[in-house]
């Protein structure tokens, strides 16, 4: 039987670093952590009561593995905490938050040690680096996105795609005949995150069906992200009259790049956004816009965990549908 001490031995450490390493009770350099899990997986080690709970037993943890990777927007997220530690408490569970992004080590670590009955994974990509090790291990998991090849987990989000859709259709029923899509920033697409990647998709299929001409640009945030995007579009698009944005931050500098360069919301251009309400509803002209449902969403991938912890059949997917709410920023073309 393998023991703690020829771990340590292995990766050159002491075993109370081991036991550090693996319970999380003491800050461990990621250097050090990656020698004791590599040490782990070469020797089969399965830790003892010490580093996890004894057979039968639950920790009533659920871990929510949120990596604060560039271009993710901190409100959002914050939300999203909120909500999911607010309903797991609701069931009797603590939250370990797991920030870093350390990918499929955090993951690992997680079901490794026990630290947690399940979790939470958001941040999903189309080809996910994580889900290999979510689909082969016991840990019970809940996806926030859903990757190209979803079978085999458990995934809840909003319909992005629905969503880039509906903005489409709405700036069509009012008569604008060239649009363009103020996307996320161009890390969000390079690391092929689902929810972007889903919204292009959707606001895509949505132009193509409607005959309209139609743009896509990533952007960065900030007012001189702003102003350089919206020169971008109408220098490249000079008949446009609807955008778009799926860019949290961007959506009041946007307004005020395009004012700064005489176009009226909405008088000469209509603006719609998929972000939250409070976003919308606040800026300096209120934004008709699909409102991205974060607590909503925190709320429900608990239910899922808890349902699945219970032995309870869950679906594998499930897609909120986008609403869309008709505020100042849109009106028909030429109005």
């Amino acid at each position: 039987m393998v023991k703690i001490t020829d771990v340590a031995r292995r990766a050159g450490v002491s075993p109370s670093t081991v036991s550090y390493a693996l319970s999380g009770k003491r800050p461990i350099s990621d250097a050090t952590r990656r020698r004791v899990q590599a040490a782990v997986r070469e020797l089969g080690y399965r830790a003892g009561p010490a580093g996890r709970p004894a057979s039968g037993r639950r920790s009533k943890v659920l871990a929510l593995a949120v990596p604060m990777r560039s271009g993710i927007h901190v409100p959002v997220v914050t939300e999203f905490a909120v909500s999911v530690a607010t309903a797991a408490r609701a069931h009797d569970h603590d939250v370990l938050l797991l920030t870093q992004g350390e990918g499929e080590e955090g993951i690992g670590r997680v079901a490794e040690t026990g630290l947690a009955d399940a979790v939470i994974v958001t941040d999903v990509q189309l080809h996910d680096p994580r889900l290999p090790l979510l689909r082969s291990r016991s840990l019970p998991s809940v996806l926030v996105g859903v990757p190209a090849e979803p079978d085999g987990l458990t995934c809840v989000d909003l319909d992005f795609r629905a969503a880039g859709e509906l903005c489409v259709d709405h700036l069509a029923r009012l008569g604008h005949r060239v649009v363009a899509l103020v996307g996320s920033p161009p890390e969000v697409y390079v690391r092929r995150t689902a929810f972007a990647r889903r919204l292009v998709e959707g606001f895509t299929a949505a132009a193509d069906r409607h005959g309209l001409a139609s743009a896509v640009h990533p952007c960065g945030t900030g007012r001189d992200a702003a102003r350089a995007i919206a020169e971008r579009l109408l220098r490249e698009l000079p008949a446009l009259t609807g955008v778009v944005v799926h860019n949290e931050p961007l959506v009041e500098p946007l307004i005020e790049a395009f004012e700064h360069l005489g176009l009226r919301v909405p008088g000469d251009l209509s603006l719609t956004a998929v972000c939250p309400a409070p976003v919308a509803a606040s800026a300096r002209v209120p934004v008709t816009s699909v409102s991205v449902p974060s607590a909503e969403l925190g709320t429900r991938a608990v239910h899922l965990l808890v349902r699945k912890l219970a032995g309870a059949a869950v679906p594998q997917r499930t897609l909120l549908p986008p609403r869309l709410t008709e505020r100042a920023s849109t009106a028909p073309r030429g109005a």
